[in-house]
């Protein structure tokens, strides 16, 4: 009840507003004739239309502001029709017959029975001019049915905005309605205040086509009614809408269709928590998570690092958590000196579990590197993304769920980081080059004569030749279950590749002592094309077990030979990739 009253107070407080002066001349020019036959209905249509308005400015968004645009363009022409009628009756008898009959109705007959029909078009007229002459008050009601929806306590506190306003300029009209019968009583000037009238409306019909009415005069102090508006809203403790700043706005995307795929499974079981203390899922109810599962050696992994930290850094304020969970492709990837030598090194400051054991890796039933599972705030499964790519609709996922959290609102645009090194984008044409494993667990396409022998130190012949995708060994190595072990200096390896970059998982010898080599393409050093752990010449450094990038092109249109040449003994070969 309380806020009705407040309504239809500020309902009455708009006559004071200054963005109403224009639309007054319209009520004073009706002023001389019966209230109850053609002020009430004049009223009537304004507050109608005006409510009309109002509620569809509530609810329907920017295209009611452009509807709005065109009735109030219409509602000027309607009125100045009826300006000139009344200046000048003469004109209506020059205009053809449909707009005589239309300014005759429009201005009422001096005498005779009324129409109830001029007065209520002219009072929607009206009203459409009136809407945008909003306060405080009429803004805190609009605002809220936007951002709650249309409702009947919205309908009736519009609805009593607009009866304060029709009681204000009812009151304003039966004034002028006294004071038009006193001059025409005592001076018989009706004729010319009937002109005085149209000079009236003529004015205000000019003063709003001019943005007056929305512009100039909404600038105009009279003892300021935003201020008496301002007090009544303080009153009932109620916030004032907060105006926000113009934004470039961007098409919404459709919501996507997110299925329950299970509650998050149990993080027990990793060996070592870096960056945290032990997550659990109940610790982590009421956050967005992100569960990354990597390794430190894992091409792919690494090209996606840098989404997953902007995303962190991004979201870290609205609610989101990031849990990177390393499960170890190989042996050394389970040394827990290695992971956290590694995580420092990538920048990653989120929290990390150590899943050496594969606890948490078997409890989420994961079968990929790299995998995101996106964990909604009730701590359930959302989405999963197995591979690299897609990343906008992982972004989205995240933005989505925080969302449906209720946390602060984060800008809709997304992430673009640029990965350097290892961890750059791949090229856009796709390497015909794949993923070959030098363990003979899972070796493919070895082309050195004789074939592997398993586990024991052989000297491999060099190969004569290579086709595409084919690799060699040259030199006494022990090739083993998972890596090829180098025995004796000056050793090599060969492959002929088609891709822009070359990486190769390399190893120190077993004491830790580094070791040096030299790549070659096509026999020559790479120059210009040579990788993050190269210079131009080729030379470089095997300082721990990890991930080397050995050839970045700047194109990718052929076959290469690609060949490296370990100068120290003990180096460890695990896999190429390519990108």
């Amino acid at each position: 009840m309380l806020l009705l009253i407040v309504a239809y107070l500020g309902g009455v407080l708009t006559i004071l507003s200054p963005c109403i002066l224009p639309v007054l001349p319209f009520v004073f020019a009706r002023a001389d004739r019966p209230f109850r036959s053609h002020g009430l209905p004049m009223l009537l249509g304004m507050a109608l239309a005006f409510s009309a308005i109002a509620t569809l400015a509530a609810v329907g968004g920017g295209w009611v502001v452009a509807l709005n645009e065109y009735g109030r363009s219409a509602a000027i022409a309607l009125l100045a029709v009826f300006g000139v009628t009344l200046l000048f009756p003469s004109v209506a008898d020059r205009l053809s017959r449909p707009l005589v009959a239309l300014g005759l109705r429009l201005s009422g007959p001096a005498s005779g029975k009324a129409s109830v029909f001029s007065p209520l078009l002219l009072g929607v007229g009206t009203g459409l001019l009136w809407a945008p002459c909003a306060g405080p008050i009429l803004g805190l009601i609009l605002t809220g049915a936007a951002l709650n929806g249309a409702s009947i306590g919205t309908s009736l506190l519009l609805l009593a905005y607009a009866a304060g306003a029709c009681t204000s300029l009812a009151a304003a009209l039966l004034f002028g309605g006294r004071l038009f019968s006193a001059m025409k009583g005592s001076l018989r000037t009706g004729e010319w205040m009937r002109r005085v009238a149209g000079v009236a409306v003529l004015v205000g019909v000019g003063a709003i086509a001019l943005g007056l009415d929305t512009g100039l005069l909404s600038r105009l102090s009279v003892g300021t009614t935003s201020a008496l508006e301002k007090a009544l809203v303080e009153k009932i403790d109620m916030p004032m809408p907060t105006p926000l700043p113009l934004q470039q706005s961007e098409p919404k995307k459709p919501a996507l269709a997110l299925a329950d795929e299970g509650s998050l499974p149990s993080l027990a079981g990793a060996t070592e928590w870096i960056n945290s203390a032990p997550l659990t899922p109940e610790s982590l109810r009421g956050k967005v998570v992100l569960v990354d599962f990597w390794t430190y050696s894992c091409i792919n992994c690494l090209r996606t690092l840098p989404y997953v930290r902007a995303w962190a850094e991004k979201y870290k304020d609205a609610g989101l958590v990031v849990v990177g969970v390393h499960a170890p492709e190989f042996a050394f990837e389970k040394q827990p000196a290695n992971v956290r030598r590694a995580t420092k090194d990538l920048g990653i400051g989120f929290p990390v579990a150590v899943d050496s054991n594969y606890a948490i890796w078997r409890s989420f039933g994961n079968q990929h590197w790299p995998a995101f599972y996106v964990v909604d705030a009730q701590g359930r499964i959302r989405h999963h993304q197995f591979g690299e790519g897609q990343y906008a609709k992982s972004e989205q996922v995240i933005q989505q769920l925080l969302a449906e959290a209720g946390r602060p609102v984060v800008p809709a645009d997304t992430v673009s980081p640029e990965g350097q090194g290892t961890q750059a984008a791949p090229a856009v044409s796709p390497a015909l080059s794949g993923e070959t494993y030098l363990g003979y667990e899972r070796a493919q396409s070895f082309a050195s004569p004789g074939g592997i022998a398993k586990d024991r130190a052989r000297v491999y012949p060099a190969a004569s030749s290579l086709r595409a995708n084919q690799w060699a060994l040259s030199g006494e190595w022990t090739v083993e279950s998972e890596r090829a072990v180098l025995a004796r200096a000056n050793g090599r390896v060969a492959y002929r590749f088609h891709a822009r970059d070359l990486h190769l998982v390399l190893g120190p010898s077993a004491d830790g002592k580094p070791v040096r080599f030299k790549v070659l393409i096509d026999g020559k050093p790479p120059l210009a094309d040579h990788g993050t752990d190269t210079d131009a010449q080729g030379n470089g450094t095997i300082d721990g077990q990890r991930l080397y990038q050995l050839v970045r092109q700047t194109v990718n249109e052929k076959d290469r030979l690609f060949e490296i040449e370990f100068l120290d003994a003990g180096a460890q070969a695990y896999v190429f990739t390519f990108g």
